[in-house]
């Protein structure tokens, strides 16, 4: 069972506050995207891996990333859109050209950013998703979560039912194609991928993840990252 991975990183990370973009960021020596390209180069399960960028950026991907690392599995490079639905919808637009949308193909959608993603999770997502169609990554919510209206709250979910989602989140292709037809009629814009299946009643399933799946958006989160990134490494010397 193999799948295919979009990678938005297309967004402009301006919470970094760093003169570059942040997944050319350096962490341990690489920047952050080389990272996260290389959870699923290694992976005999992922067969095409398109990173979706700022347009303007693509040569120096090529160049800085791809080439200089040696990911053989990219298959081609994306420009993104003004939106993170926009960048990913012009990765299934991409799959389209290539001829990779077959409906049952597995499609993965992975944020650039999160270079520490648990790989051994994936045998177990791809088999959820050519089962049920769809599964995201996902931790149980470990703090009490309030909503908010004009800033005083408003009600308290109960916790046990509250999940924060991660990426990758995958799907089947054919059911990912018509979320994002229906959503783009509408004019829906989801916070997340799944958002999109929901919205037209498709069931997504949730496998539990890991919390050291962070999402490098500031600088804490770098440190963050170089420290659980260290953690990886002893525990598999």
């Amino acid at each position: 069972m193999q799948a295919t991975v979009l990678i938005p990183a297309a967004g402009m990370g301006r919470r970094m506050g760093a003169k570059v973009n942040k997944q050319y960021l350096e962490l341990a020596g690489k920047p952050i995207l080389a990272h996260t390209l290389e959870l699923f180069e290694q992976s005999a399960q992922i067969e095409h891996i398109y990173p979706i960028l700022p347009a303007d950026e693509i040569d120096y991907c090529r160049e800085q990333v791809i080439e200089k690392h040696g990911f053989s599995k990219v298959r081609k490079l994306v420009p993104g859109g003004a939106e993170r639905q926009d960048s990913v919808r012009n990765g299934l637009l991409a799959l389209q050209q290539d001829s990779l949308d077959q409906p049952e193909r597995i499609i993965l959608v992975h944020d650039g950013a999160r270079p520490l993603f648990n790989p051994q999770l994936l045998p177990e997502l791809l088999a959820i998703i050519a089962e049920q169609g769809a599964c995201i990554i996902a931790t149980p919510a470990k703090d009490t979560i309030k909503e908010v209206d004009a800033g005083l709250i408003c009600g308290t979910p109960e916790r046990k039912r509250l999940w924060q989602a991660q990426t990758p989140q995958g799907f089947r292709y054919q059911l990912f194609a018509e979320a994002f037809a229906s959503a783009d009629a509408a004019g829906f814009l989801g916070t997340d991928d799944a958002s999109l299946l929901e919205r037209i009643g498709k069931t997504v399933a949730i496998l539990a993840g890991d919390y050291r799946n962070i999402k490098v958006t500031t600088p804490e989160d770098l440190v963050i990252a170089t420290a659980l990134l260290d953690m990886y490494r002893e525990e598999s010397a």
